[in-house]
């Protein structure tokens, strides 16, 4: 055990220094705009020769030292969380392979390298989701790998599609091609990609259901590496939303995927499903600015969130540690009285991601927002970004509304308590950064501030929409106030929107029902021979099927005849009114 303890110290100490040393460099080159495009020539083989390419400028670099910074929290927080675990050095070497698939996609201007990195990112979360080997695991795991494989096949077609160009270094042609009918093809088929593995519409179902991995990952997952994929991969195609049919069509799924997910939100209970919901809306909120065309502003908002998502998985997952693993927020309560560090970091997190000025999410998402005003856009765009801003707000109250206080309402044995100091670290330190990432990135990013000039309506929209959100989640969470909440209405809303709009059912049975009754069938005629199905088998299905529609009529004989008696009668009220 000391020996896998020491593993991870480590893992967690080198990841800290190379994540510090990369964003020293990335200041540098920011400052300095410096841009290094390395070639490595891996084999040469007579005429033939396999190169490697890097691009290393202040974007690559800096998301890399955000990743290996989240990486190296989320090691050493597993050292406590996974202690129990009998096979703790596993885990840790794919949680190092996840982190190393993620770099080898940032610094490839390259397609054939970004799939490598990409199918990297899809085999091991595959393995992270199925972790724990029980049935809803290997379901999860299954949904994941299978939505994931047709953004590979979209990034395979775009592959081949390069080959026009006559290399795969797609960052000598976006500027000087990005009119052309191949490019926009290879734009279309990035943008696919970039929607599997960021979960929009209609791929969202596999991302709740990748919860079933354990919550170490999850705070990796969608902080920083899996689900931000797709939104990287576009900031780098970004010349090809502009002013164009895929920017705007980017930002249409893009704005109803973060409706969507604000909306689910509110009606769920489980604690991580929710954290993951939020997720999904912070990545329509990034792909629907960047569809826009401010793409500084997508990378912005994809480098705060990072820090305030995996601080809030990071405090969910010692509140289920402490609560026997017990994720429904409706058996929690009162949490704030027993675990008084962890809540204050989750409220921090909590408050940073609904915009609270001068926390890290109020800097991306305020100036996000303002930027929507001044843009050109229509109603109902602008309508679905203020709106799921309100539901953030409005779920986020919810959640601590049901968490944190009024009654504990678990059993009385449990012992909740803050005493795990490794964990505690991780989380401590994570706070630091969503309190002061925010502004340290603004200066550092926009060292020449342009001034948003807006009426004073407009200036003070978002901060009336955060309150009216808050009131109205305050309101649906108690449940005495509003009775509305036991109607028939309010079950029928929770059914379609807690479920996504029933898109993990469309995902999984609508897709593989057709398939396995057309197998079954075929199997049965098969197994059976052609004579036996379509002779004495099918005849006496026939006459089974007719002696069962004879009975149905005696059994409802007086229903059938009264209505056939006001069909009757109906056909002569429309003959009369004809004839007049």
């Amino acid at each position: 055990m000391n020996n896998l303890m020491n593993y991870c110290k480590n893992s967690f100490y080198m990841l800290f220094l190379i994540s510090l040393t990369l964003f020293l460099i990335s200041l540098k080159f920011l400052l300095n705009d410096l841009v290094y495009f390395i070639e490595w020539e891996v084999v040469s083989l007579n005429s033939m020769s396999i190169v490697m390419t890097f691009l290393f400028d202040w974007m690559s670099l800096m998301f890399m030292s955000f990743v290996l910074l989240i990486s190296s929290l989320v090691i050493f927080y597993s050292n406590q969380y996974m202690e129990s675990d009998f096979n703790l050095n596993r885990f840790i070497l794919l949680v190092l392979m996840f982190v190393l698939s993620m770099m080898f996609l940032i610094i490839s201007p390259n397609l054939i390298s970004i799939l490598l990195g990409w199918d990297g990112l899809g085999l091991v979360s595959y393995c992270l989701v199925i972790y724990f080997q029980n049935v809803k695991s290997y379901n999860a795991g299954m949904l994941t790998a299978l939505s994931n494989r047709i953004g590979d096949v979209a990034l395979l077609l775009a592959i081949a599609w390069m080959l026009n160009f006559g290399s795969w270094n797609y960052i000598f042609y976006l500027e000087l091609m990005n009119k052309s009918y191949e490019m926009n093809i290879i734009g279309g088929l990035v943008m696919l990609a970039a929607m599997t593995k960021s979960a929009q519409i209609p791929f969202s179902s596999w991302l709740p259901a990748a919860m079933a991995a354990p919550t170490p990952v999850s705070a990796l997952v969608h902080s920083s590496t899996l689900v931000t994929a797709g939104v990287y991969l576009l900031i780098r195609f970004n010349i090809l939303l502009n002013d164009s049919f895929l920017g705007k069509f980017l930002l249409l799924i893009s704005g109803l995927t973060m409706f969507m997910a604000g909306l689910g939100a509110n009606f769920e209970f489980d604690l991580k499903k929710i954290i993951a919901l939020s997720t999904l809306s912070q990545l329509g909120l990034m792909m629907s600015i960047l569809s826009i065309g401010f793409y500084k502003l997508a990378f912005f908002h994809l480098l705060t969130h990072a820090l305030f998502k995996a601080l809030l998985f990071m405090c969910a997952g010692v509140i289920i540690h402490n609560a026997k693993n017990s994720q429904d927020i409706r058996f929690m309560g009162s949490l704030m009285m027993s675990m008084p560090l962890t809540c204050s970091c989750f409220n921090i997190a909590n408050l940073a991601l609904c915009g609270m000025p001068f926390l890290a999410g109020f800097y991306s998402k305020d100036l996000i927002l303002e930027m929507v005003m001044l843009s050109y856009m229509n109603f109902f765009s602008f309508f679905l970004f203020f709106f799921s801003t309100g539901l953030t707000v409005c779920y986020s109250f919810r959640l601590v509304f049901y968490s944190m206080t009024g009654n504990f309402n678990m059993t009385s044995l449990n012992m909740l308590n803050d005493k795990s100091w490794t964990m505690s670290f991780s989380i401590f330190f994570l706070m630091i950064m969503a309190i002061i990432g925010g502004s340290l990135l603004n200066w550092l990013m926009f060292f020449n501030p342009e001034m948003i000039c807006l009426p004073l309506t407009m200036k003070l929209l978002t901060l009336i929409v955060c309150l009216l959100g808050g009131f109205i989640g305050y309101l649906i969470s108690n449940i005495s106030m509003f009775s509305f909440n036991k109607s028939l209405y309010f079950y029928m809303i929770s059914q379609f929107s807690g479920s996504m709009w029933f898109m993990p059912i469309l995902s999984t049975f609508g897709i593989i029902k057709f398939s396995l009754v057309l197998g079954k069938n075929s199997y049965t005629i098969f197994d059976q021979g052609w004579s036996e199905y379509f002779g004495s088998q099918m005849l006496y299905n026939q006459l089974k099927n007719y002696s069962l529609f004879v009975q149905e009529f005696q059994n409802n004989n007086l229903k059938i005849y009264l209505l056939s008696y006001m069909l009757w009668i109906i056909i002569l009220i429309f003959i009369m009114l004809f004839l007049n």
